[in-house]
């Protein structure tokens, strides 16, 4: 098992869901964490709280992973004390309805490209380098299974996961000899704000996606990135897809 003890760990959408799990099992590890989304008074909160419970070492950062500047600004403004990034968590990410392909929402659409897919460019781009000057470093993209199957009316949402997968394994072979690894975890059904965030704040339609079985929870993503991470160097998770037991595929969900 590899420490991450005083290991420096950047989280981006870390205010919400698997970011904020993600946030506490890396700190449980004694690793010191970079809190990024754009809810930085939640941040602050989640931080207060890790300090308080673990003595955690944390710099809370404000930015849209959407916009360059604020990524590169971000970034290479970070105290010396913070750049050695050991552990880069790709993790923003959302969904917005769930429209056929040709009634679709131009602006859903960008919204999902920009976050899911060149946000975490505009982060890898930022970060990467630096790992690679160290000869260390390890990136963990959120993907989704929606990333390896396609589902009705998922169409854009898919196809930013697919990229997702796509840049995971581009991203493996461009590293390969530097001393980096590149995992890939990719859960299934996890209810967290994703619902509520595709249906833009309607709770009853979000609610339903999880009635009748027992869906992930965060903390079961987050359990699965601590693992990948804290392998020995020699070993690189490529890919883990986590499922709840009831879900079969992206359609076949067995409700009680």
């Amino acid at each position: 098992m590899y420490s991450l003890k005083d290991k420096i760990v950047f989280i981006t959408g870390a205010s919400s869901g698997i970011g904020r799990s993600c946030a506490r099992a890396f700190a449980s590890q004694g690793a010191k964490l970079i809190l990024a989304a754009r809810r930085a008074e939640r941040l602050e909160e989640i931080a207060a709280g890790l300090k308080t419970e673990h003595g955690t070492a944390i710099l809370v950062l404000k930015f849209d992973v959407r916009n360059p500047n604020a990524v590169e600004q971000a970034i290479s403004g970070l105290p010396q004390e913070w750049r050695a990034i050991e552990v880069l968590v790709n993790n923003a990410g959302l969904s917005r309805g769930l429209d056929k392909l040709y009634e679709g929402k131009l602006r859903d659409w960008d919204e999902m490209i920009d976050t899911n897919l060149k946000g975490l460019l505009y982060v890898s781009r930022a970060v990467i380098p630096g790992m690679v000057g160290r000869g260390r470093g390890h990136v963990i993209n959120i993907g989704s299974i929606a990333g390896h199957e396609i589902y009705p009316s998922g169409n854009v949402y898919n196809a930013t996961k697919f990229a997702v997968k796509a840049l995971s394994k581009g991203l493996r072979l461009d590293l390969n000899g530097t001393g980096l690894r590149v995992t890939s975890v990719d859960p299934g059904m996890t209810e967290t704000e994703f619902s509520l965030v595709r249906f833009r704040g309607d709770g009853e339609r979000a609610g339903k996606v999880y009635q009748g079985f027992t869906p992930l929870t965060p903390d079961d993503i987050a359990d699965a990135v601590v693992y990948c991470a804290t392998r020995p160097l020699h070993v690189n998770v490529s890919e883990m897809i986590v499922m709840p037991t009831d879900q079969a595929s992206t359609m076949l969900i067995h409700r009680k």
